[in-house]
């Protein structure tokens, strides 16, 4: 095995120069977003391209970026055919509202991820952790990593924001919540025509189905949560802030809308990087060993206090996290006429940042496409610029729960490797494939087998 400086994982196909823009909406690209990007992508820091006679701006300088995501924020919101992509299936929840009704769900929800909340939230993660592990056969077995870290991420949530109530992690719940990843994550033509999202195709009829279900589901929570005192969880408590400043029937959609992005957003980030990470712990056994030393050490030790004893394995996340962002593209569109050095940008244009190019462009990192963990050692990451690291976005509208999925991430990964030895399989080619997240394409299946005293 190469040495963990040379150690090079797959990333998607690259052709040589830009394709025409049409394509996007055909073939192999129209079901995988990371597919076909060209090798020009990675050395320009910007580009503008034409879809369906609309103008883009292809941005991956970081300044540029900063001024998108940041300095001039407010000039910039999720475009419209993203909030047509997304209505049916989360609403006016946090992560599409807008303007004064983000600010205000952004202020009710913010305490609960304040980093002195997050800290009682550790034990309860640390549990969740042991009990995958616990169900995992006794000697070596393949698993699907990406499954075990998906019903992980999702107990977690659960207990975290929702009280454990059993109706969020059942099968029929997870199967539901997979039909409607699946939809949302592809591009339907009406869309990028400004009409809404609609197709022949079986997948999008199984994910209205379930988003009808979860929907359902969750008002199921939201009205017993209204007349039933005993709910002190941070749903309970997003509900009542809510009902305090809309009407009735406003607050309880704002409630299951937000419900839904926190229970789909908030698991499917973390698992995804729990995935990758496993992965590329797998492909380089000697720093799984160094990891894992780390990890049994620092379980010695307040639960609560667990992510700050895990400084190589932040490193490595934060690694896995630039390769494989969870997050893979920010899309923005301009309210006024604006402009960037020479370029100017009209009202109405998008603006279209990736991370998962600008993670692997060449004029910002040395050998983007190999693994280096050293890469986020604290003096190698005082150096990196401010918006060349987006695993949860940036500025104003950064990820609300970043703080928690890092945490999480960190306390399941450690009892994991701390438990059991991951091992590739010959098998399985392992590749990216872009829908809501970049998920490794057909699961993750790794050898996994306990880990021998003397280790």
């Amino acid at each position: 095995m190469a040495s963990t400086a040379e150690f090079t994982p797959p990333y998607s196909h690259r052709v040589k120069t830009w394709p025409n823009a049409h394509l996007i909406m055909v073939g192999e690209r129209r079901r995988d977003a990371s597919w076909g990007w060209p090798e020009e992508a990675f050395d320009e820091l910007y580009r503008e391209r034409s879809l369906l006679g609309r103008r883009v701006h292809m941005v991956n300088d970081p300044d540029f970026v900063g001024h998108i995501l940041l300095h001039n924020s407010d000039n910039y919101v999720k475009p419209n055919f993203i909030h047509l992509v997304l209505k049916n299936a989360i609403g006016k929840g946090l992560f599409t509202a807008e303007g004064p009704l983000w600010r205000t769900q952004r202020k009710i929800v913010a305490p609960t991820f304040a980093p002195s909340a997050l800290t009682g939230l550790n034990a309860s993660i640390a549990r969740a952790a042991r009990l995958q592990t616990d169900s995992w056969p006794v000697g070596s077995a393949r698993i699907d990593i990406a499954q075990q870290a998906n019903r992980t991420a999702l107990q977690v949530i659960s207990d975290a924001l929702f009280s454990g109530d059993p109706r969020l992690t059942s099968p029929d719940a997870v199967s539901r919540l997979r039909a409607v990843l699946a939809a949302v994550g592809k591009p339907y033509l009406t869309v990028m025509f400004g009409l809404p999202e609609f197709s022949l195709r079986p997948s999008f009829w199984e994910g209205q189905r379930a988003r009808k279900y979860l929907r359902r589901v969750l008002g199921e929570m939201v009205d017993e949560r209204v007349t039933q005192s005993r709910y002190d969880d941070f749903f309970g408590e997003l509900i009542r802030a809510l009902f305090e400043q809309f009407p009735p029937a406003e607050a309880r959609a704002l409630a299951i809308d937000n419900a839904l992005t926190f229970y789909v957003a908030g698991h499917e980030t973390t698992s995804v990087a729990l995935a990758w990470t496993s992965y590329l712990l797998a492909a380089q056994p000697a720093l799984q060993d160094q990891a894992r030393a780390e990890a049994i050490a620092a379980l010695d030790g307040d639960a609560a206090t667990l992510p700050d004893r895990l400084p190589l394995l932040r490193q490595i996340i934060e690694e896995s996290m630039r390769l494989y962002p969870p997050l893979h593209r920010l899309e923005r569109q301009a309210l006024a006429d604006d402009s960037f050095g020479d370029v100017s940008i009209k009202k109405g244009e998008v603006v279209s940042i990736w991370p998962m190019v600008v993670h692997r462009h060449r004029k910002l990192w040395d050998q983007p496409d190999v693994f280096d963990h050293t890469r986020f050692a604290p003096e190698k990451k005082a150096t990196q610029h401010r918006f060349q690291y987006l695993p949860f976005g940036a500025g104003p509208r950064i990820c609300v729960g970043a703080r928690m999925a890092m945490a999480e991430a960190l306390i399941v990964m450690a009892h994991w490797i701390a438990a059991r030895r991951f091992d590739l399989v010959d098998d399985h080619d392992v590749r990216p494939v872009a829908g809501v997240t970049l998920r490794p394409k057909g699961g993750m299946p790794l050898s996994v087998s306990p880990v021998r005293s003397n280790e």
